[in-house]
């Protein structure tokens, strides 16, 4: 989004002069008024505090941001000084020349502040994320789940119809590559970070818990509002999107720590696996190295704790207290294909796991009570999961099943139309769907039975019981799906009915290669890798991510924004921020 009065110029360093090594938050930062964010300046070397010198626009800072500056004569694992605010904020809106000068060192950054309107414009927001989302996956869950007959689809995606768009730019502080955590804490933020940190900029602060925070939605919201907040995901809940909502880490890693914050911010509803680091140690199965059990603590807060289907819907429907945490397996839930249709993974071990539609509508039943309204945020996790080690039958369900759920979202605006929705990715995958492979095409190596162009022809998935989803993934003629990156591995052109691809294994050089399992599978193809011998799947892609949008607000989603512009629109429409007053930057 661009607004032009937040126009900033970076800073053109003047030359022979020595140079701060960081400022946090830092250059181009864009910080919604009365938000809380710790402010750090970290010095190349060891300064006298005396000798350090930090204004924002010409006064001081201490003074501007409302709190003391801690001055750290050594940082720990650095020969270095610092300065820190925690839980700093500024309250005007403008735009705003932070100086640091200390001796010969000096550096400077521009922010931008912006206020929100006084009036929420929007009730509910639901913010549906499909992890590793691409338009390659849109693409293949129509024709999939609709078909497409003379060129013309046979139907839509829900969120086909949803009438705003933009592109998200989704470049990290550290790279113009991204993964989940720094792309997922820049919606849920609206501050820009680095690869695997989650609700924090990069510092050089050793302990991964100490980096400068950064205040995310959900804390502003308990802080500011009596909204309810809501979590579901098909993964792990600590796992890097369900755990932006709240989280604050340098190492998207971090999952039991990670199970502090969201006690802290004690969302209303909370439904997904994970739940090895609910358990304390003393528990099977628990990944905790202490005696914290969070199952008991939110039970003791007044949650209604549900471990399958039946007992999450029942909750939902009969619980009085407004809050429901629902913990279906360990770690990351079975995938769509494999849960509801082919009974593989560790399906046999947690027969009664819900789906992403059946968690989120047990979700807007808890939520919808609250008459000041709720931000859920609803991931599809596995469409990321499934397309890391290329199983795209796996992504392609999955997808359907988050379509499935923006479904769901447009059903619930129907009947309160005070509701944003917001449907995007936090990055994308290197993938394409250039045809078809067609079994009964005369040959027996199986790339000669991949169709382009007129050869490709079209598809024969068919869905005789009406449900949305394909009657079998291993049809004659099927979408031919594969990504421009990979490690080592045979391609065998069918799909994988056992259980989840593994396309690469590690050998005695800790190298990855090809997986043998899969080599004498009849047409099999070795494919030599075009990744470092470090990776074992393929990764995300720098390609921008479509956003889509519909209620009041979302006609704000247009053209080209960065992930941390989507946070802005969120924030203005739930009246997130102090007003409009304006602090105009000195020259």
């Amino acid at each position: 989004m661009k607004y032009g009065w937040l126009a900033i110029l970076a800073v053109v360093a003047v030359p022979g002069v020595a140079h701060a090594q960081a400022i946090y938050p830092i250059d181009r930062a864009t910080i919604l008024s009365g938000s809380k964010f710790d402010f750090k300046v970290e010095l190349p070397k060891v300064v006298a505090q005396k000798d350090v010198k930090v204004t924002i626009n010409g006064e001081d800072a201490e003074k501007v941001l409302g709190a003391p500056l801690t001055y750290v004569e050594k940082e720990d694992g650095a020969d270095a000084s610092s300065l820190i605010i925690r839980n700093a904020a500024i309250g005007a809106a403008g735009d705003y020349v932070i100086e640091v000068k200390a001796g010969d060192l000096s550096k400077k950054v521009k922010w931008a502040v912006y206020g929100t309107p006084a009036q929420k414009q929007v009730k509910n927001v639901i913010f549906l994320l499909g992890d590793g989302l691409s338009v390659a996956h849109r693409t293949g869950a129509r024709i999939m789940s609709k078909g497409n007959t003379e060129g013309k689809a046979n139907g839509r995606l829900a969120m086909d119809d949803l009438p705003a768009m933009a592109f998200i730019g989704t470049s990290s502080t550290d790279a113009i590559a991204s993964d989940s955590a720094n792309t997922m804490s820049a919606y849920m933020t609206g501050h820009k970070s680095a690869v695997n940190a989650l609700g924090v900029y990069a510092s050089r602060a050793k302990n991964t818990l100490e980096h400068p925070k950064q205040e995310t939605i959900a804390e502003i919201i308990r802080r500011n509002t009596k909204m309810s907040i809501g979590v579901v995901s098909g993964s792990e809940l600590q796992d890097a999107t369900p755990a932006a909502v709240v989280g604050h880490t340098r190492r998207r890693a971090d999952k039991a720590e990670l199970m502090a914050d969201f006690f802290n911010v004690k969302p209303e509803v909370l439904l997904g696996g994970g739940s090895a680091y609910f358990l304390p140690k003393a528990t099977a199965g628990s990944k905790r190295k202490d005696d914290i059990d969070y199952v008991a603590k939110f039970k003791e807060a007044g949650y209604a704790v549900a471990t399958t289907e039946e007992e999450m819907t029942k909750a939902a429907l009969e619980s009085n207290t407004g809050k429901l945490l629902g913990l279906f397996h360990p770690g990351n839930m079975d995938v769509t294909l494999d849960r509801k249709f082919l009974k593989k993974g560790t399906v046999g071990k947690f027969p009664n796991q819900p789906g992403t539609v059946e968690m989120m509508q047990s979700a807007l039943n808890v939520l919808s009570r609250n008459p000041e309204g709720f931000f859920l945020m609803v991931e599809g996790a596995s469409i990321d999961k499934m397309s890391h080690p290329l199983d795209w039958e796996r992504a392609l369900v999955d997808t359907i099943e988050f379509d499935k759920a923006v479904a769901a979202a447009q059903d619930f605006a129907k009947s309160h139309p005070d509701t944003l929705i917001i449907v995007t990715g936090d990055h994308t995958h290197g993938v394409s769907i250039i045809g078809t492979i067609d079994d009964n095409k005369p040959g027996e190596e199986m790339r000669e039975k991949v169709g382009t162009y007129a050869e490709a022809g079209f598809p024969n998935y068919t869905d005789s019981d009406g449900d949305g989803y394909p009657d079998r993934v291993d049809v004659s003629r099927r979408l031919a799906m594969f990504a421009n990156n990979f490690p080592d591995y045979y391609e065998t052109f069918r799909p994988k009915l056992d259980d989840p691809f593994v396309p690469a294994v590690q050998n005695e050089k800790k190298q990855y290669v090809a997986n043998e399992a899969y080599k004498s599978v009849p047409g099999a193809v070795l494919r030599v890798g075009n990744l470092p011998k470090d990776a074992d799947t393929g990764v995300h892609a720098v390609d921008d991510v479509v956003l889509q949008a519909q209620g009041p607000g979302s006609e704000k989603f247009h053209g080209y924004m960065e992930n941390t512009d989507v946070f802005r629109v969120m924030a203005e429409a739930l009246a997130l921020g102090n007003g409009p007053s304006v602090q105009k930057a000195q020259k």
